[in-house]
This record gives structure tokens, C-alpha cells and sequence, in this order.
């Protein structure tokens, strides 16, 4: 996955600050069915937002962490328990996120 400047990061987090989270991690944290999700979801939407139940912060940078590794996506940024990930699908049909 290739790096966003910060004019492209900038651009995407216009576009999630009215965005609801679409996974939310519970009580057990990241298990298979939330990677599955999250993975689904960046699939069909590009850029989501992910709600992290954890104990700490360090346990949710853990988490951001280890989904950005699994899924390729990029954390465009985290905000308290809110991880907003991008990731482009060239394969998705209709409309797709163009970056400046």
C-alpha cells in the first residue's frame, strides 16, 4: 500500500467526519468475524470507520496496528476509540474516492 501526503489525508478525513462507525470491536477485540467485517467493509465503502473497545490506548494502537497489517489498509487517523482506514478498491463498481 502506498503512503498519503497530507493534503491526500486531509481530503479523506473531510470526507469521515460525517461518516458512522461501520465495525465496532466488542468486549473479546479483534477477533476473525471483526477482521472479516472490517475487511468487507473496506471492500464495498474504501474508507470507514472502526470503533476500538480497549483497555488503554496503547491497546488500541495495538489493534489499529494489527488491522492496518492484515487488511493493507492506511489509518488516516484516531481519534479517542475511532480509527478512520482507507483503502482503494479498484475492482469496486460505481463510484470510488478520487484522491487529489
Amino acid at each position: 500500500m502506498k503512503t498519503l501526503n497530507e493534503h491526500q489525508k486531509r481530503h479523506l478525513r473531510r470526507l469521515g467526519h460525517d461518516l458512522k462507525p461501520v465495525v465496532r470491536t466488542g468486549n473479546a477485540g479483534l477477533t476473525d468475524a471483526v477482521m472479516n467485517e472490517i475487511e468487507i467493509a473496506l471492500d464495498h465503502h474504501e474508507l470507514i470507520k472502526v470503533k476500538l473497545v480497549a483497555n488503554d490506548r496503547d491497546q488500541r494502537q495495538e489493534f489499529i496496528g494489527r488491522i492496518v497489517e492484515a487488511t493493507g489498509a492506511i489509518a488516516v487517523q484516531s481519534i479517542g476509540q475511532i480509527a478512520l482506514l482507507y483503502r482503494p478498491n479498484p475492482d469496486k463498481k460505481g463510484e470510488r474516492i478520487a484522491l487529489p
